[in-house]
Parts: C-alpha cells; sequence; structure tokens
C-alpha cells in the first residue's frame, strides 16, 4: 500500500512541475496577432482592456457594469400560450354576456318614453289652442261682469249724490286683489304643469 502512496505522490509532483513550466512558457509567449495592446491607436480608437479580458453574460463592457436586464424580451415577436388563452377567454366571456342578455326579459321601464303623456300633448297641442283663446275671452268677459256690478252696486251707493258727472268705477284695492288672485293662479297652473313633466 505505500507503494501506490508512493507512485501517486510522485505522479502528482510531475503533473505540477507540468504545468507550472507551461504556465511560464504562457507567459513568455507573444501575442498571436505579433501586437501589443495599445490605450490609444493612432486611427482614434481606444482599445478598452475590460472589453478584451473581461467578459461574462452578466457585464457589460460598454456601460463597464453588469447588465440590467434583456434588450429585447425572447418571447418577442412570438404568440405565447398565455396569450392566447387570454384571447379566448375574453371571447368567450363577450359571447356569454350576450347570451345571457338575449335571455333576459324586455325591461317596460327602458321602453317606455321618458314622459309618458308626450302622444297626448302632441294630439292635444291644437284643439289646446282653441281652447286657450276662449278661455282668456271667457276670463275677460268675467272680468267687465265684475266691473259692471261693482259699478252698479257703487251708483246705488251713491244715488243722492252729485259726482261731477264722472263714471264710478271699481274699486283700486278691488281691482287690484282680483290682479293678484288671477296672477296666483297662473302661477299655481304652471307649477302643477311642471310637476307633471319633471314627475313623467
Amino acid at each position: 500500500m505505500a507503494s501506490t502512496h508512493s507512485t501517486l505522490d510522485a505522479a502528482a509532483v510531475d503533473r505540477k512541475t507540468r504545468l507550472a513550466k507551461l504556465a511560464a512558457l504562457k507567459r513568455k509567449q507573444p501575442e498571436p496577432d505579433g501586437k501589443e495592446p495599445h490605450l490609444d491607436e493612432p486611427d482614434g480608437k481606444s482599445a478598452d482592456v475590460s472589453s478584451k479580458y473581461l467578459s461574462g453574460r452578466n457585464y457589460d463592457p460598454e456601460t463597464r457594469g453588469p447588465k440590467l436586464g434583456f434588450e429585447n424580451t425572447p418571447i418577442e415577436g412570438q404568440t405565447t400560450l398565455e396569450e392566447k388563452a387570454a384571447k379566448i377567454s375574453l371571447s368567450t366571456a363577450e359571447t356569454a354576456q350576450k347570451d345571457e342578455e338575449a335571455d333576459k326579459p324586455i325591461d317596460l321601464f327602458k321602453l317606455q318614453p321618458k314622459k309618458p303623456n308626450w302622444d297626448l300633448k302632441r294630439d292635444l297641442d291644437a284643439k289646446l289652442k282653441i281652447l286657450n283663446v276662449r278661455t282668456e275671452n271667457a276670463i275677460a268677459r268675467l272680468v267687465r261682469e265684475r266691473i259692471q256690478n261693482a259699478q252698479k252696486a257703487a251708483k246705488e251707493k251713491t244715488k243722492g249724490a252729485d259726482v261731477d258727472g264722472e263714471e264710478i268705477g271699481i274699486e283700486g284695492e278691488a281691482l287690484v286683489e282680483g290682479m293678484h288672485i288671477r296672477e296666483r293662479e297662473e302661477e299655481e297652473e304652471e307649477r302643477r304643469e311642471r310637476e307633471d313633466e319633471n314627475w313623467s
């Protein structure tokens, strides 16, 4: 057993000496190009020592630092299985949504117009023009009758008094009060119409 150890030790020593000689020869040997690397070449280009001696997949000689990522994605221009699956899921979701909308019953509240009586108003507008004229005439007639009645009542009160030929008319306060009542009625009608329009 001692003989095997001594032969192995001798072989190891021989190998070490040969490697040392090879390393010494390699250091003495000139470059295969026959040129020594210069930092400043005559044509203006500068040879970078780091680009010659440093290499590796994580080192970028231009920035003299580590590479921070891919310049182009490895799957650029290719359709992947994930993209195909996403497209299929979107198309199935759209078809399912269309099928659900087709299966739903018709919502009557969406079908009816905002104002349910729009067609009635359209048909009645022409007839209401005639009625509006008649209403205004009736209001004017009623006001005239009130004035005449007030004048008659005033004449009876002042039958014996001399009024210097002036006609006695309706009292000013009564006339103003009648006008205010009429204005209130018109405002109330407009308010009701607006509420009806807003409600429907």
